[in-house]
């Protein structure tokens, strides 16, 4: 990209203004021509003005913005905040979507897959004709459908700046990044560097590869959530750059304290004025544009009680049309209603798309199972991470919030009138632990980060299954193995929609750093070579488990479970134990596919024999016992000498017993008793 000014044209308010809407008309061939916008006015900002008429600023419109061409790479004169400029949309750019449509698959039905776009295929085991885009991820997609996938969430494809905290870190040796993107510099356009092409084509080429890996996605059944950040800015606070919506009007776009400061509500420097009037237009324009232009099926918003918050400059004409009795609001007052949030829940295109909140914020809001909602929005469910977490692990006390995870989270989401679905179900996401770091560290370990290991998370709920580190007893080992089933096995078999963290599927590990915001390096790269070998079991036992699940039709209800569809059990049937000491919880489920289903999880230390439930006519038929080794963990069609395996039970199962090892779950089915 050259940098240099073709053309200034100067707009006169009587004739290029109509109401608060500035417009010109030009003609001529804009192919291979970019944009940018100057503002002229008042730099005061202890006002809250940053006005500078000689700043070229970025559209906050603009459908794609150019600056640097490759992911890392510093611009001109080593700057890692070169000029950046909006590409000129013309109208010969159609792309073939070759008759997509949304595949408005039923959300209790969905396995979303959360995924970084550089990260799933930079490494050179992906062996991609285009590692590290939008392209390499195409190449992929079949991994997706193996796994039983049929939701991507896109961790931040808005255009953001790498290179935004780039310093070099003498821990590693390199220089650390803005790799999780979660500092958005515009909204309206894709992460030009997670293209092939690049700057090539003025930025429509990125478009159509983002739109290319939409379709093709939907091809295979796959939906396409964004993970979209309107918290903040790149801009962060009084001393970070000037880009585009600071220099347009940065009193109507930031949340601004009486003297010009900013609310940091976000943790990152500024806050989205989310609810002024125009910020929310601004916002629903752009979901509009992603939805109807480049075809995603929906979005989970980071931070999203920031949304929830009342602007600055909070004014209850402007935002419900006639004062309030005793409208005392402050900025950032949590609303009951907030205007955002209405207009999305009520527009006629995001009415019926998926929508995900982040229910919490980094100024102490806490809103899950609180989030307002109209009936359609769900939540990341971030206690359903920190109670399984502390079950499966075997701390007393959680037998009870456990049950209550395994149902949908009713005492979060029934009293609203939502249901199961409204909860997404995880227990590890990109910020923390992965899976495999989850069972093999009690600390974090981020030295990598260059912060001292100051940064990231203190309380994982996690537990090094009795050593620290990678290099450990073959018992440890084995156990670590187990619990990584527990785990998947309890995401699989909870109402509510489970999501699984890229590279969990074969143990990726990160080291116990639970904070790889800044590194673009082996760290954050899924490793095709580890899925590949002798971990390859734990992909299997994935694969299998999905697929269990997709075939149930009780493991993603439309409503919550009653008690004529699900009993509870403890060591014997009927007499489950909700006891301060209990860490066993059993249950059956009544299943017009397979039956009926019996799951059971022991988290203690000790083994136990379990007394099972007397069906006359019928027998308990073992299909999944996380305390065996693959392939035995999963008795599929595929495991050799199956029959061989089932005689090994049948004496305890002729007695309604099931014998249990400790830190094990297990997955019966119901089957018609051949001696009956």
């Amino acid at each position: 990209m050259q940098k240099r000014l073709s053309e200034q044209i100067s707009l006169d308010p009587l004739t290029n203004r109509t109401g608060d809407i500035w417009h010109v008309f030009l003609k001529g061939d804009f192919r291979d021509m970019l944009y940018g916008y100057k503002f002229d006015g008042k730099f005061s900002p202890e006002e809250g003005h940053y006005y500078d008429s000689s700043q070229i600023l970025i559209d906050p419109y603009a459908k794609a913005v150019l600056s640097r061409g490759n992911f890392g790479v510093l611009g001109p004169d080593d700057d890692c905040w070169p000029q950046m400029a909006c590409m000129v949309p013309f109208a010969n750019t159609e792309f073939d979507w070759e008759g997509d449509l949304p595949l408005k698959l039923p959300q209790r039905d969905l396995v979303i897959y959360e995924m970084h776009v550089r990260g799933f295929t930079r490494h050179d085991s992906s062996r991609t004709e285009f590692p590290g885009t939008y392209l390499g991820v195409v190449e992929k997609l079949d991994h997706l459908k193996e796994l039983g996938v049929n939701c991507i969430e896109f961790m931040p494809c808005h255009e953001f700046n790498e290179l935004e905290y780039y310093s070099y870190n003498s821990v590693l040796g390199d220089y650390k990044m803005n790799f999780w993107g979660y500092s958005t510099v515009n909204f309206f356009s894709p992460m030009i560097r997670y293209s092939f092409a690049g700057n090539r084509d003025c930025g429509h080429g990125a478009i159509n590869e983002f739109k290319l890996l939409v379709k093709e996605a939907h091809k295979r059944g796959i939906e396409v959530i964004m993970d979209v950040v309107f918290n903040h800015t790149a801009e962060g606070n009084e001393k970070g750059p000037t880009l585009s919506f600071r220099g347009v009007d940065n009193s109507v776009f930031y949340m601004l304290a009486p003297k010009g400061e900013f609310y940091n509500y976000s943790g990152c420097g500024n806050t989205f004025n989310c609810n002024h009037y125009v910020v929310r237009q601004f916002i629903l324009d752009c979901l509009r544009y992603w939805v109807t232009e480049m075809h995603v099926d929906g979005f989970r918003f980071d931070l999203a009680s920031i949304m929830t918050r009342g602007s600055s400059l909070w004014d209850a004409v402007n935002v419900y049309g006639n004062p309030i009795e005793g409208d005392m609001l402050t900025t950032g007052t949590p609303l009951s209603s907030p205007p955002l949030i209405d207009m999305i829940s009520n527009d006629p295109i995001l009415h019926g798309v998926k929508l995900i909140a982040e229910a919490w914020d980094c100024g102490g809001l806490y809103q899950v199972g609180m989030f307002p909602h109209w009936g359609i929005w769900s939540e990341w469910n971030g206690k359903y991470r920190d109670i399984v977490r502390q079950f499966i692990k075997g701390t007393d006390g959680f037998a009870g919030a456990f049950a209550e995870c395994l149902c949908g989270s009713p005492s979060l989401y029934q009293e609203g009138g939502r249901k199961p679905w409204n909860s997404i179900n995880f227990v590890c996401a990109h910020d923390g632990f992965t899976l495999a770091d989850l069972v093999m560290y009690n600390k974090k370990h981020n030295l990598a980060n260059g912060e001292d290991n100051n940064d990231g998370e203190n309380h994982n709920n996690s537990w090094n299954c009795g050593q620290e580190g990678e290099i450990v007893s073959i018992s440890v080992k084995k156990l670590r193995k187990r619990q990584m089933r527990n785990f998947l096995l309890c995401l699989m078999v909870s109402q509510g929609v489970p999501m699984i963290y890229m590279g969990d599927e074969y143990g990726h590990t990160k080291g116990g750093n639970n904070n790889t915001y800044c590194h673009d390096n082996y760290i954050n790269y899924f490793r095709w070579d580890k899925k590949e070998d002798a971990s390859a079991d734990f992909f299997r036992f994935c694969c299998l488990m999905t697929k269990f699940r997709h075939e149930c039709e009780s493991l993603g209800l439309n409503d919550f479970p009653t008690e004529e569809r699900l009993q509870w059990h403890g060591h014997s049937p009927g007499m489950p134990d909700w006891s301060e000491t209990s860490r066993f919880v059993a249950f059956t489920l009544v299943d017009s596919v397979k039956g009926e289903l019996y799951i059971a999880f022991n988290m203690s230390h000790l083994p136990t024999i379990v007394s099972l439930p007397e069906r006359p006519g019928y027998r308990w038929e073992p299909l999944v016992d996380t305390s065996k080794p693959a392939p035995f963990d999963f008795l599929a069609d595929d495991v050799p000498e199956i029959e061989t395996a089932l005689k090994q039970y049948a004496h305890f199962l002729d007695a309604s017993l099931y014998p249990m090892l400790s830190y094990s779950s297990i997955i019966l089915l119901l089957s018609p008793d051949s001696n009956t």
